[in-house]
């Protein structure tokens, strides 16, 4: 996987992921941030690592390095280009008339309004990256799940709804993590399919708080699987290895639906 993949400031910036209506503005749904510099600080178990490239492998491999999609996610139209190390990202919109297309090319980041290029402060444009690149990680898990900076664990074998899966733990390295390096992530591989069919974290800022995702609607669009998510949220400091047990007992509280439409293969 590509370092370059993961090379922007996220930074708590998942509005297109918040959790509901009314949190759209509050709540931090983050993605780590990983630079294209970052080192390794302990490497994947092997363990660990064999079941990651099984299940990049089962949702997409190599695809990924070389595709290019379009799909619609809450009234925005998102694309994204690969193209080994290089990648472009982009995501357009109408609000009030006005057409707005933001453009992230390899780390380059650009805004026109109605055809007309215009300047960003710091801090939106650091948003503006963040808010688009944490659409295309979850709309493309977990093809960036193999950076350097990215520590990647076995951590049990369990059992949700009677079928089988392999638990990974993520965390990222304090050095080309990011601010939210903290941050902690679970994937429930199943052991079938190889595929995810569930995942969870936690996060730190705001005064923290804990989600739990199940997948649904699992498409394979030539050759590469994309998912819906149902999004569930637990009490915050809830340990992620008891959120399975939670979910099965009905004990979470449902706060939204991560909807990927018209998805579209572009390379066609």
């Amino acid at each position: 996987m590509k370092k370059t993949l993961f090379s922007f400031v996220l930074c708590a910036l998942f509005l297109s992921f918040t959790s509901c209506d009314s949190e759209k503005k509050s709540t931090p749904e983050t993605t780590p941030t990983v630079s294209e510099t970052s080192q390794k600080e302990t490497p994947k178990t092997d363990k660990a690592s064999q079941i990651l490239q099984e299940t990049i492998k089962a949702h997409g491999g190599d695809l990924y390095e070389n595709a290019h999609y379009q799909f619609v996610f809450r009234d925005k139209t998102y694309t994204f280009k690969n193209n080994g190390n290089k990648f472009t990202y982009t995501v357009e919109s109408t609000k009030d008339g006005d057409q707005t297309m933001d453009v992230l090319e390899n780390g380059v980041f650009s805004r026109q309004v109605n055809n007309q290029t215009i300047t960003l402060s710091e801090k939106k444009e650091n948003s503006a990256k963040g808010a688009i690149n944490s659409v295309i990680y979850f709309a493309t898990l977990p093809h960036k799940l193999n950076d350097a900076a990215v520590n990647v664990s076995f951590i049990e074998e369990t059992a949700i709804k009677d079928k089988k899966y392999d638990v990974l733990k993520v965390t990222f390295n304090q050095n080309g993590g990011g601010e939210d390096f903290e941050d902690e992530y679970h994937y429930w591989v199943n052991q079938e399919t190889k595929k995810i069919d569930y995942l969870a974290y936690n996060y730190q800022v705001n005064g923290g708080g804990v989600r739990f995702r199940s997948a649904y609607n699992v498409r394979v669009v030539d050759g590469i699987t994309f998912q819906d998510y149902i999004n569930y949220k637990a009490e915050v400091g809830t340990p992620l290895t008891d959120l399975p047990a939670l979910y099965e007992q009905g004990k979470l509280k449902e706060l939204s639906k991560i909807e990927t439409e018209n998805i579209t293969n572009l390379t066609q």
